[in-house]
């Protein structure tokens, strides 16, 4: 995926602060959004986990102006408490967060869903893929007192099956619910919650399902725009969604895939 995508520069994001979960390399949706928020003003606190990951997505941070990374494991509770207090004593509040965090067992993400899915799978691609948001909604809703608002990252696979997405598609099925019930919480305090399900991109995400390489050859053909999902349409859907030109949108599943979630059976061919 290429790095020099058309990424407008303005203001709709400036004296914005928020947090960014789940950047891994340059390819990572995360990342897309990241460089879109900073191009538009925004301030930006990134979590990882592991030694490793921060090495790798360091260079990737400062290149756009920024230094803050605070290690996160979203399965450990102590973990989540110091990457929030360290957030809190950092800025004190925060305007909006960004989740783009998921795991299923690579053996898990082939083949029969029903011969695959083990009980400690399904637990582990709930608590990391489902939990993990509904855990930093509340815990990022607590540094959002003048409201804000919430992002996630979901798939086609939680509407209709995917080949070998399995256990995945019942997390993010999940985590579509989990959205829309964090709106209704959260709409109180003036905070939106909404999630973005992009078409298949090059992602690490992408490389760890059996035959996903040619889930993007399939969303090219079938959908409407007969393209590829590009990065640049999902990181101004999160600019839209994250920004005050987003104002009144909670609750919302957002396509960014080139029209190919609406198409029910592609055009037959000559």
């Amino acid at each position: 995926m290429s790095d020099d995508w058309n990424m407008p520069e303005g203001n709709l994001m400036a004296g914005k602060r928020g947090i960014v979960m789940g950047v891994a390399n340059q390819n990572s949706i995360a990342w897309g959004i990241s460089r879109q928020l900073a191009a538009q003003g925004a301030e930006i606190a990134f979590t990882y986990q592991g030694e490793g990951l921060e090495r790798r997505v360091r260079p990737l941070i400062e290149s756009i102006g920024m230094d803050t990374m605070i290690p996160a494991d979203v399965t450990d509770d102590e973990s989540m408490d110091a990457a929030f207090a360290a957030i809190k004593d950092k800025w004190g509040t925060i305007d909006f967060l960004v989740h783009s965090i998921a795991f299923a067992g690579k053996d898990e993400l082939m083949g029969s869903m029903v011969e695959k899915t083990s009980r400690e799978g399904f637990r582990r691609a709930m608590d990391i893929s489902v939990y993990s948001f509904i855990d930093c909604a509340r815990r990022g809703a607590e540094l959002m007192p003048n409201g804000g608002a919430m992002l996630c990252m979901t798939y086609l696979g939680a509407e209709r099956t995917i080949p070998s997405y399995n256990v995945m598609g019942v997390a993010k099925a999940a985590l579509e619910a989990s959205t829309r019930y964090a709106a209704r919480d959260l709409g109180k305090q003036g905070i939106r919650v909404n999630a973005i399900s992009a078409g298949a991109m090059r992602t690490l995400s992408l490389a760890g399902i059996r035959g996903g390489k040619s889930l993007m050859g399939t969303g090219r053909e079938w959908s409407l725009l007969k393209e590829d999902t590009k990065m640049e349409g999902v990181a101004g859907a999160a600019l839209y969604l994250l920004s005050d030109i987003g104002l009144s949108i909670t609750g919302e599943i957002v396509h960014v895939d080139a029209g190919f979630h609406a198409v029910g059976v592609p055009e037959p061919t000559e």
